[in-house]
This record gives C-alpha cells, sequence and structure tokens, in this order.
C-alpha cells in the first residue's frame, strides 16, 4: 500500500491526488509519501470519537518537503506524545478503526491507511 500524492504538469502536489491540480493543471506522476518523514504542523486529541475509533484519537497535520514543495496531510498519530515541529513519518495500519462498530458492513471498504509516527 502507498500513500500516493500526486504531482501536477505546474509542479504543485497534492494529497490526496485530484484530476486537475490547484491551477487546473494535469496531473504527471505519482508520489509515495510513505518514503518521506514530515514535520507536525499542529496536533489535537479528540475524546468524543465516532463508533470503532480508538479514544482518546491524537490527530496530526503534517507537512511533507517533496522537492522543496510542501504537501500537507491529516490523519491520526501513533501516540499522544507529539509535539508541533516533530519529524513523523507514515506508518501503514490494517485497521484505522474497528470494522464493525460502524453502520456499514465491514466489507463494503477497505479500512487501512497510515498515522504519523514520531521518528
Amino acid at each position: 500500500m502507498t500513500m500516493e500524492a500526486t504531482r501536477y504538469e505546474d509542479g504543485s502536489i497534492t494529497y490526496p491526488g485530484h484530476p486537475r491540480g490547484p491551477g487546473g493543471a494535469e496531473p504527471v506522476e505519482t508520489i509515495d509519501l510513505s518514503e518521506y518523514t514530515a514535520e507536525v504542523i499542529t496536533w489535537t486529541t479528540s475524546m468524543a470519537t465516532p463508533p470503532g475509533v480508538r479514544e482518546p484519537n491524537t490527530l496530526a497535520i503534517v507537512e511533507f518537503d517533496v522537492d522543496g514543495e510542501p504537501v500537507r496531510a491529516i490523519g491520526q498519530a501513533t501516540t499522544g506524545e507529539i509535539q508541533t515541529g516533530d519529524e513523523v513519518r507514515p506508518v501503514h495500519v490494517d485497521e484505522l478503526r474497528e470494522p464493525g462498530a460502524g453502520i456499514r458492513e465491514p466489507e463494503s471498504q477497505d479500512w487501512d491507511g497510515y498515522r504519523f509516527e514520531p521518528v
């Protein structure tokens, strides 16, 4: 599994990718953000989470530097022990939430994804 961002003709990069870039440019390649580290821009801890999501649940907005181009992402942290400015890396997990706890059928979607772990 990859944490796939998209680079566009104008050099901009978004995560997740889109059919058109921020200025309307066409996509030209994908980039696996799991091969990079990022800096925590800000974070928060939710104490009232949706069904099946761990409680407490620390979330972070992080910024990757991909060839000088900033790319931001939001996601769960592996620990509540993070601070603004920390260096983190994406780590794949099989379940971001417990599949049977929500209203969706567990087979109806993928439950895996990435969390951010301090380096």
